[in-house]
């Protein structure tokens, strides 16, 4: 599906003002419509897949990146004091819930974890406000495979001094991340699993 360039009207902006019951199926029905595709692909764990799904299609969709900022906000534990998630995946998701965090008078943070080290200035890894050690940081990921992407972002936070013991994703796609995380001490939590979103795709009649 292609997204829409016309004008949309208030009624039709559900991301806004809709409960979060609705709002959680509305975000369904965009997976299926805009990220969601079946065919031959090899993902970035190196496996090959029947099916993918390009989560930011729906995070840097107007009403997906409100959605989801929405959303996550909720499961995010009110001690925490940033949301940090790996690039390029969770970048609009982190951005996401810190801009509605501060709409709910609860500004929170966002932090980029870089792949490699910045090849200039203070070559860090980690871009966003500089917090006090032992600060809690919870990660968050758009699509789970093996798990592999948010640990590393877990890792460098936890080198970095914060304490990390949650990751939220968007989508699980039940091959192994639930386990990894689990192994590392992480609590995780995934709004839609891919039996989910599959299971949908088919009533939308595709």
């Amino acid at each position: 599906m292609t997204y829409p360039t016309e004008t949309l009207t208030n009624s039709e902006i559900w991301s806004t003002n809709a409960d979060l019951t609705t709002v959680r199926y509305k975000l369904l029905d965009l997976f299926c419509q805009l990220a969601y595709q079946e065919g031959d692909f090899v993902l970035s764990s190196g496996q090959r897949s029947t099916y993918y799904i390009n989560g930011k299609q729906v995070t840097l969709h107007p009403q997906g990146a409100l959605a989801i900022g929405r959303i996550l906000l909720t499961l995010v534990p009110t001690n925490s004091q940033a949301v940090a998630g790996l690039t390029l995946g969770a970048d609009p998701m982190v951005t996401a819930v810190s801009v509605v965090s501060a709409y709910e008078n609860r500004p929170i943070p966002a932090l980029i974890i870089r792949k490699e080290a910045k090849g200039h200035g203070t070559r860090a890894y980690i871009e966003g406000p500089n917090l006090p050690e032992g600060s809690e940081v919870v990660v968050l990921e758009d699509v789970v495979t093996t798990g592999q992407s948010a640990l590393k972002a877990v890792n460098r936070l936890r080198d970095a001094g914060y304490v990390v013991n949650q990751v939220l994703a968007l989508v699980d796609r039940l091959q192994g991340g639930a386990e990894l995380y689990q192994s590392a001490g992480l609590k995780f939590e995934a709004l839609f699993s891919i039996k989910e979103i599959q299971q949908r795709y088919r009533e939308l009649g595709n």
